[in-house]
């Protein structure tokens, strides 16, 4: 138990509390949202959403990182006993139908983006 939380403080250490000040994609999003500096627009919806998918994409990616470990760890420690290895195959395989997912779900949001030419990746309130 002290190595997930452990590995979940390092993971967490990355992240900066201060990241929508900086500049690059962060910045970008943080003007459309305020107006001036101080006043809450209708793209604040934009900015929601924008962060709502960031911390969605990172919780999923730390999922499969987390049941990715846990089915390597059953699987060595399963001592060839058919129940336990059975399961650490199963947590494997989700971990992996997971991934596969993510990247599907992408790829097809890519696609019908490249097909009909509409940018469906990214929510734009005119204004």
């Amino acid at each position: 138990m002290k190595f997930i939380i452990y590995f979940a403080l390092f993971l967490f250490s990355f992240v900066s509390p201060v990241q929508a000040q900086t500049s690059g994609s962060w910045a970008s999003h943080d003007q459309r949202c305020v107006a001036n500096g101080d006043v809450a627009t209708i793209q604040g919806v934009e900015c929601l959403v924008f962060f709502v998918l960031q911390v969605i994409v990172s919780l999923a990616g730390i999922v499969f990182l987390f049941m990715f470990i846990s089915g390597g760890f059953k699987y060595l420690f399963s001592s060839g006993e058919q129940k336990a290895v059975a399961a650490a195959s199963s947590t494997l395989t989700l971990a992996v139908i997971g991934l596969v997912g993510i990247i599907a779900s992408w790829l097809i949001l890519s696609f019908i983006q490249t097909f009909t030419g509409l940018n469906i990746t990214q929510l734009i309130i005119p204004g």
